[in-house]
C-alpha cells in the first residue's frame, strides 16, 4: 500500500521536474516559441493535456493559467498551473498572462457552453482551440498535440458514448470481419475501429477504387495496395459477391454499401433499389454461414416517405427474413445523419461557404438527428453485440438539431457575411425525421441509446422482380405487417 509520505514525494519531483522543464526553457533550450495560452477546464482531460504541453518538446502551446467555473477550485494548482478564475475572469487573465489563445479541455461538454466559452475567446482576441474527444483519438492518449481549431460539431455539441469495450471486441476480435461499403463514411470508420480490435483479418470492400484505397491507407498507412483483403466489387453483382463469400468465409458481416442522396434517388429510384434492396439481397444470400449480419439502416426507415427510407426499410424487413430461415444472427442497425464525408450537410454547407454563399437550407425549422462518424460506429458496434436476431437496433444522441442553426454556426465560424437562404423541402423530405415507425416501442433493456425494436420479416420472393413503382405499395404492407 502507498503511504501518504509516497505521495507527498512523488508530488515534490514532479514540481521539481516542472521547475527543471521552465528553467530549460528559458534558457532557451527547448526549441521553437510557444504561444501563452489559458486552459478552460480543470478536470481529468485537462491534467493529461497540461503534462503534455509542459512536459512534450513538440508542444506549440505554453500552460500559463486555467479557467473553471467551480468555486472550489480557485486558487488550487493543476500540474503546477494555477487555476486563475472562472469564465468571468477571462479578460483579466488574458490580459495578466499575455496568453494569446484559450483551449477547451471539458469532456462532454453541452454545445451552449462550448459555444459559450468560444465567444469570449473572440471578445478577449485570442484564438479559441478545443482538445478532441477521446473517441476522435484511438491510437494514443490525448496530448498537446491534439490540440485543434474549433469545428462546428464541436459547436453543436458533444456525446461521451459509455460502452463496455469487451462487448465490441468479442463481436470482432479474432474474427473474419467484412465490411461492404468500406469507403464509405460509416464504412471508413467501422474499418478503423474493427482494426484497433484485432480482428482475425479485415475485409473491406467497396466499388469506389479510391476510396478503398483511401480507407486501407487510414487503417494501415504501411499497407500494401495489393493486399488481397481489400475488395473491389459492386453489391449489385450476386455472382461476384457469393464469390468472395465462398474464398474468404467471413464470420462476421457489417453491410454498409448503399445509396443515401435523398434527392438523387428520388430522381433515380430504380438505382436505389438496385443497390439498397436488391444488393443488400445478394449480401445477405452470400452470406449462408455468418455468425453476425449487421445491416447498417437509416432514421429514414421508420415510416418512409421517400426513395432513400423505403429501399432501406425493405432491406431492413429482407435482413430480419433471412434471421428467420438462416443460422446466426441478423440486426439491423438504424441512426440518424452523419455530420462528415461526402454528401453531409457540412461538406455541402463547406462548399457554399467557400464559394461565398448563399448557404441553402430547405427550411427554418427542418430539424435531423445529427452525430459523428466516430460517435455512431461506437454505438453500432455495441448494438450488433447486444441486438437479438431479426431486431433493428435503434440509436440515439441527443435531440434533433434545426439545420438552420448547424448553417448559422459554420458562418459564424468563417467571419464572413454569407446569407442563408431557404429553399422549400424536396420530394420525399420531412420537416423532421422520426426514430420510430408506427406500432414500434422504445424499448432499451441493456444500453441507454440503444432501443429494441421487433422487426417484421419479409420474404425475398417479394422484392425479386421490385421495381421503384412498387416501392410504395411494398412498404404499406410493411407497415399492416408491424400493426
Amino acid at each position: 500500500m502507498r503511504g501518504q509520505g509516497d505521495t507527498r514525494s512523488e508530488s515534490l519531483l514532479y514540481l521539481l521536474a516542472l521547475r527543471y522543464e521552465r528553467f530549460r526553457r528559458a534558457r532557451g533550450g527547448a526549441g521553437p516559441r510557444r504561444a501563452p495560452a489559458l486552459v478552460f477546464g480543470a478536470g481529468s482531460a485537462a491534467s493529461t493535456l497540461l503534462h503534455s504541453m509542459v512536459f512534450d518538446p513538440a508542444s506549440p502551446y505554453e500552460p500559463v493559467g486555467i479557467l473553471d467555473d467551480d468555486p472550489g477550485k480557485r486558487r488550487t494548482r493543476l500540474a503546477g498551473v494555477a487555476v486563475l478564475g472562472g469564465r468571468d475572469d477571462m479578460p483579466r487573465a488574458v490580459e495578466q498572462t499575455k496568453a494569446e489563445a484559450v483551449v477547451f479541455a471539458v469532456s462532454n461538454a453541452e454545445a451552449v457552453l462550448v459555444r459559450e466559452i468560444r465567444a469570449l475567446a473572440v471578445a478577449c482576441g485570442v484564438r479559441f482551440l478545443v482538445v478532441p474527444e477521446p473517441g476522435e483519438v484511438l491510437d494514443h492518449e490525448l496530448g498537446a498535440g491534439d490540440i485543434r481549431d474549433v469545428q462546428v460539431t464541436d459547436l453543436l455539441g458533444r456525446h461521451r458514448i459509455r460502452t463496455d469495450p469487451a462487448v465490441a471486441g468479442a463481436l470482432v476480435t479474432g474474427k473474419r470481419v467484412l465490411v461492404t461499403g468500406a469507403g464509405g463514411t460509416i464504412g471508413s470508420e467501422l474499418c478503423r475501429q474493427i482494426h484497433r480490435r484485432e480482428p482475425a483479418e479485415l475485409l473491406m470492400l467497396d466499388h469506389d477504387e479510391a476510396a478503398l484505397q483511401a480507407v486501407q491507407l487510414a487503417v494501415d498507412p504501411r499497407a500494401e495496395l495489393h493486399d488481397p483483403n481489400v475488395l473491389l466489387a459492386d453489391v449489385r453483382d450476386a455472382g461476384r459477391v457469393r464469390e468472395i463469400f465462398r474464398t474468404h468465409r467471413p464470420d462476421v458481416v457489417f453491410h454498409a454499401a448503399a445509396l443515401k442522396n435523398q434527392p438523387l434517388l428520388e430522381r433515380h429510384p430504380d438505382e436505389a433499389v438496385k443497390t439498397n434492396v436488391l444488393g443488400t439481397l445478394a449480401v445477405l444470400e452470400a452470406a449462408a454461414d455468418v455468425e453476425r449480419f449487421v445491416h447498417i439502416s437509416t432514421d429514414k426507415a421508420a415510416d418512409p416517405v421517400g426513395v432513400a427510407g423505403r429501399t432501406k426499410r425493405i432491406a431492413e424487413r429482407l435482413t430480419a427474413g433471412f434471421d428467420r430461415d438462416r443460422p446466426g444472427a441478423h440486426v439491423n442497425v438504424r441512426f440518424g445523419n452523419v455530420l462528415s464525408g461526402r454528401g453531409s450537410v457540412l461538406a455541402t454547407f463547406a462548399a457554399q461557404i467557400a464559394d461565398g454563399g448563399p448557404v441553402t437550407v430547405t427550411h427554418p425549422e427542418v430539424s435531423r438527428y445529427l452525430m459523428t462518424a466516430q460517435e455512431a460506429v461506437g454505438l453500432v458496434l455495441h448494438a450488433a453485440a447486444v441486438g437479438a436476431g431479426g431486431e433493428t437496433l435503434v440509436l440515439q444522441l441527443g435531440e434533433p438539431v434545426r439545420i438552420a442553426e448547424v448553417a448559422a454556426q459554420m458562418v459564424q465560424l468563417d467571419g464572413r457575411d454569407i446569407d442563408v437562404v431557404f429553399t422549400g423541402l424536396r420530394p420525399g423530405e420531412r420537416l423532421a425525421e422520426v426514430l420510430f415507425g408506427a406500432g414500434e416501442r422504445d424499448h432499451r433493456p441493456h444500453h441507454p441509446l440503444i432501443a429494441h425494436v421487433p422487426t417484421p420479416p419479409l420474404d425475398p420472393a417479394d422484392v425479386r422482380d421490385l421495381s421503384a413503382a412498387g416501392l410504395a405499395q411494398l412498404c404499406a404492407s410493411a407497415g399492416r405487417a408491424a400493426a
